[in-house]
């Protein structure tokens, strides 16, 4: 038996292979799904089937991808008019080589949501393994709000049926094996541990602690959690089946003169370098989004119809960016500059930019009384947890929707948890003519290190 945990970083997506004497199956595959192939082709496998658990929400599926690839065949869950694929029912057993995965139909987070329990025949009959995509994760549970607050209550019903009547009851000793880590908006508090077992589970995670129904009903139905847009995007692309790549895009390079006349088109423009580096110098009208920030944030503010233009550190990092956005279904990636910013300014090109403040400038001017308006673009629960006295709380996703709730004629201070998410809010301040802007260094990290005082 070969068994491989493929993480995706960004999204916190953990896909899985599996395989048996010269068979293979993979689990919940990524779009840009060459390494599944590597491992099947280096161990001497053949992949025969793919395994959904459930139409994801959060990226690109890649099971139409792997299939184009290898041939294998697509299963899901029922419940759902999925366009591609074939539709397992509960309790249907798959068998690759010496190994039995049998479908557990195990609804809650979604409708189709499905788990997978592995038993290797060659050792005995008992499930050693169970992959259960988003119903149960590390330290939390999936999210039960997909379908809006009026089916909340339901599908809360249906998942502590699903963990509590089918999962749970696998046995203590079986090793637990979600679709998402810590970092994903597939759960409200996944842990940071990498590693459990189902017994584990079942003593320490809070969430299993609610072991009445109406308990775990009422802890899931006034648990909020941000929905970004791109959710619904991928939502259709997994449930038609995306657009085909065959291989990762190759964006075209264009030196500043290029890159200035694609902008004139329909084009977005996103920086990924560091927040001190973008307040310093950008391109007007340029998103903010740190590299490892993209597969979090892109899907917040970027449009889909719109081709997309790239400003890095250096090129080494086109691979990362490419794969970020090609895994949440931007495919348009028209290219990116050549040389970077410093190419741009060495050019005589127009550059934007936007003041970067410490903690201590900001605190001096807050001990001052002078006119600022402090806007925190941390979650719910950070800025519940503390913030600065007098500021505003509007979650950085939610920045562009709401700038009538912020002024234009005072200096404006952005903070987050440690300055990037605050600097995406800044870039989207600064492209709709918000001409004084201020971004906290360090943000609230450095404010608490500073030993400034936080309020609830």
């Amino acid at each position: 038996m070969i068994f491989e945990r493929i993480k995706s970083e960004g999204l916190a997506h953990i896909s899985y292979v599996i395989g048996s004497e010269n068979e293979a199956v993979v689990i919940d595959p990524r779009r840009d799904c060459k390494v599944y192939a590597d491992i099947a082709r280096r161990e001497g496998m053949k992949i025969k089937y793919i395994l959904e658990t459930h139409r994801n929400e959060d990226y690109v599926v890649g099971s139409r991808e792997l299939e184009d690839i290898t041939e294998a065949d697509i299963y899901h869950g029922p419940g759902i008019d999925f366009k591609y694929g074939n539709t397992l029912q509960d309790d249907q057993e798959i068998f690759i080589g010496s190994l039995r995965i049998t479908a557990l139909h195990t609804p809650g987070h979604t409708d189709e949501s499905m788990s997978y329990a592995l038993a290797d025949l060659n050792a005995g009959d008992e499930t050693i393994m169970v992959f259960t995509g988003d119903a149960l994760f590390i330290g939390d549970v999936g999210r039960t709000d997909l379908y809006g607050p009026d089916e909340a209550p339901r599908l809360a019903s249906d998942l502590y049926d699903s963990i509590f009547n089918r999962i749970l009851p696998l046995g203590d000793e079986v090793i637990l094996h979600p679709a998402h880590g810590a970092g994903s908006m597939c759960g409200g508090a996944i842990s940071e541990r990498e590693y459990s077992t189902l017994g584990l589970e079942r003593l320490q995670n809070p969430v299993l602690q609610k072991t009445a129904k109406d308990e775990f009903i009422r802890y899931k139905v006034e648990e909020k959690l941000e929905f970004p847009p791109y959710f619904k995007k991928m939502e259709q692309y997994n449930l038609e089946g995306p657009p085909l790549l065959h291989s990762l895009p190759v964006p075209e390079l264009f030196s500043p003169g290029e890159f200035r006349e694609e902008m004139e088109k329909a084009t977005v423009v996103v920086d990924t370098r560091m927040p001190h580096s973008f307040g310093g110098a950008h391109i007007k009208d340029s998103y903010s989004i740190w590299l490892e920030g993209l597969p979090s944030f892109a899907g917040w503010v970027l449009p889909y119809d719109k081709q997309i233009l790239l400003v890095m550190e250096d090129k080494e990092q086109l691979e990362s960016a490419v794969r970020y956005l090609i895994r949440l279904g931007y495919d348009n990636i028209a290219g990116f500059l050549n040389g970077g910013i410093g190419a741009w300014y060495i050019d005589a090109m127009p550059v934007d930019s936007f003041n970067l403040i410490s903690v201590h400038d900001l605190r001096d001017k807050l001990v001052k009384g002078e006119n600022l308006f402090i806007l925190d673009v941390r979650s719910k629960e950070e800025w519940e947890n503390g913030h600065i006295q007098g500021a505003a709380h509007i979650y950085v996703g939610h920045v562009e929707e709401n700038l009538d709730k912020i002024p234009e004629d005072c200096r404006i201070v952005v903070y987050c948890g440690t300055g990037r998410r605050s600097n995406i809010a800044a870039s989207i301040l600064r492209k709709h003519g918000y001409d004084r802007i201020y971004n906290v260094l360090g943000s609230m990290k450095a404010w608490k290190n500073a030993g400034y005082e936080v309020v609830e």
